[in-house]
């Protein structure tokens, strides 16, 4: 067995693990018996367990493509639809940390993708602008130039100019930036590859100052 395999199943075992603690933690804080002084550092808590085991399901999903053992399940889907159950997932903990989260997309906007995979990388998006936006994100969607485009904006401080000017190299494959890795969008950028129809592929792009004054991630899906 080489040490790869050895790493995914341990990495495999702490994301059960995780899972397990994260459940409880949401028990526990949905439970009107519990007392708790400080519901939003109980939240903040919540919000970074979510983070880490999403990180080690990016790190299982990259894994498997790496070895051929990924691929997008395309199916249609109606776009809105979509988006509420985004936003039902994630609306009580947005509502104990005082940020709004709303939605723009058309009620007949439907799409081809891997509802999976997609809800993996725009649920990581929101819980990374959970962390940096000052109360509000915005998720939405839109038809253009023949992709389904996501977005997720925030009113926050934007994504630093580094980064922005660092997309090219990390479209060629470098995860890796001043020392940081930049998993989540890494993660983003093989599952939107794994999206094509005919010549066209998926990607990814950041910016700042779109619809809200923070940053805009943009998922594109031929």
């Amino acid at each position: 067995m080489q040490f790869s395999d050895v790493l995914a199943s341990s990495v495999h075992d702490m994301k059960n693990s995780l899972g397990l603690v994260l459940n409880r933690l949401e028990a526990l804080l949905n439970d009107p018996e519990t007392h708790i002084a400080d519901r939003r550092q109980a939240n903040l808590l919540q919000l970074e367990v979510q983070r880490a085991n999403s990180n080690l399901v990016q790190l299982l999903a990259l894994y498997k493509l790496g070895n051929q053992q990924l691929e997008a399940h395309l199916m249609e889907h109606n776009v809105e639809d979509f988006l509420d159950e985004l936003v039902a997932d994630n609306q009580a903990r947005m509502e104990a940390l005082d940020v709004s989260l709303e939605t723009a997309c058309d009620s007949f906007l439907s799409g081809f993708f891997d509802e999976g995979l997609v809800r993996g990388v725009l649920a990581s998006t929101i819980g990374n602008a959970e962390r940096y936006t000052r109360d509000l994100i915005r998720l939405s969607a839109d038809e253009q130039d023949g992709y389904l485009v996501f977005r997720i904006e925030d009113n926050g401080a934007g994504y630093p100019r580094a980064m922005l000017d660092a997309q090219e190299s990390t479209e060629n494959g470098d995860a890796f930036q001043g020392g940081h890795t930049q998993l989540g969008l890494y993660f983003a950028r093989e599952i939107a590859r794994l999206h094509c129809s005919g010549e066209r592929t998926g990607f990814i792009r950041l910016a700042n100052d779109c619809g809200l004054p923070g940053g805009c991630f943009e998922l594109w899906l031929p």
